[in-house]
């Protein structure tokens, strides 16, 4: 039985619909301008190919920080509308790009409208559900928008394969920012006022960053945990199609596995996240680390089409099970006056882990090869998954 306030199953319900059409304007992307960078604009060097997802991350990363504290002073909505309206522009200058500069500054609008729209529905849910539920709500929404952004990339791998990388597989990123601006105007407000004034004093953000990089244990070894994840997927968003394509494999096939990663990471998180509530959240996040390291390895050393698909089933497995688990421990961890304000420094620390992931990443690749740069993330969330189970304790609750 679900546990959830009475009249906000409907409304969370609604956000979750939302978020397929957030995590559907990341999929545009992820199997197409890997490939777009060389074809089109004759970028060889992997750390220049790689800058739009270092552009990305680091805005989506710094955007992360202040939406949190934002949103207490200024409602959720506001923020949702304003990340729809910033990022309707994206697939229009991916179409008509004259140069690789062009794409850049898109992504930095990408990261702006993933910042705010993934934020704002993140902490909703939160808002809506109980403590016992976190893990349930933060699961459907996640699960939503890896689902959508998987089933973004299949698509425009399809359309790239028939049509051309450009200007095809971007139109369906006109329809999902559409949609997801008219979806978002009869989403409700959540804040409560407690959250901005009376009751409890909110923290000030630079106490809350304090304590979500070094000085809570649990919030910082969080933070570590989601950048080694993040870290470990900007990697693979970068590298993989192009590691797939020199080792002969066609753009359906590498399609296919680009897309079966946040399929699996997506669908799995239905699982993990409720799962979460019951068991507590150590055990997920540490095993998770490790058998995205184990994903990510073998990705690194595989050379069949099978190897691919069991590799891809093994990262998104792994980072199922610590995407919604995290969130849910970061807000186990926090009290609801400053909550949306460590979500956000948590968010803060993880996507930066796309930026360090991609810089990274690409030196690796370019000096020592692209199978070096995977395992370069694999060591990352070995590392991780250390740290947290030596800084942390078991937890589903406020500890």
């Amino acid at each position: 039985m679900i546990e959830l306030p009475r009249g906000s199953l409907p409304r969370i319900l609604h956000l979750v619909l939302v978020n397929a059409f957030v995590g559907g304007m990341v999929g545009i992307e992820r199997t197409v301008l890997p490939l777009l960078a060389e074809a089109d604009f004759g970028i060889a060097s992997k750390a220049s190919a790689l800058a739009f997802i270092v552009t990305f991350g680091v805005t989506k990363a710094s955007v992360n920080f202040f939406a949190g504290a934002l949103s207490e002073r200024w409602g959720r909505k506001r923020l949702l509308l304003l990340g729809w309206l910033v990022g309707i522009p994206v697939p229009l200058i991916l179409i008509w790009a004259p140069s690789w500069s062009w794409v850049l500054f898109a992504n930095v609008l990408l990261g702006m409208n993933q910042s705010l729209t993934w934020s704002m529905t993140v902490v909703m849910k939160v808002d809506l559900a109980t403590k016992k539920t976190f893990g349930l709500v933060i699961g459907w929404n996640e699960f939503a928008g890896y689902a959508g952004m998987a089933a973004t990339a299949a698509a425009t791998a399809f359309l790239a394969a028939n049509y051309g990388l450009r200007p095809e597989p971007f139109y369906l990123g006109v329809v999902l920012a559409v949609t997801g601006l008219i979806l978002s105007l009869f989403v409700g407000e959540t804040r409560q006022p407690s959250a901005s004034s009376g009751g409890k004093t909110s923290l000030s953000m630079s106490t809350v960053l304090a304590r979500g990089t070094f000085s809570d244990p649990r919030l910082s070894a969080a933070s570590l945990s989601g950048l080694a994840t993040n870290l470990k997927d900007g990697v693979l968003w970068g590298l993989l199609p192009i590691a797939l394509s020199a080792r002969g494999l066609s753009v359906e096939r590498i399609g296919f596995v680009v897309a079966l990663y946040p399929l699996v990471w997506a669908t799995s998180q239905l699982v993990f996240g409720p799962l979460s509530d019951r068991i507590g959240r150590r055990g997920l996040i540490v095993g998770g680390l490790l058998v995205q390291a184990a994903g990510v390895s073998l990705f690194a050393s595989g050379e069949a089409y099978l190897t691919y698909l069991i590799a891809a089933v093994l990262a998104g497995a792994g980072t199922g099970m610590v995407y919604p688990t995290l969130l849910a421990f970061v807000s186990d961890c926090s009290e609801p006056e400053w909550r949306a304000s460590a979500l956000g420094v948590y968010r803060l620390w993880r996507d930066l882990g796309y930026a360090v992931g991609a810089l990274g990443g690409g030196l690796a690749a370019d000096a020592l090869g692209v199978s070096s740069a995977l395992g370069f993330g694999a060591a990352i969330a070995v590392m991780a998954a250390t740290t947290f189970f030596m800084r942390t304790r078991q937890t589903n609750s406020p500890a």
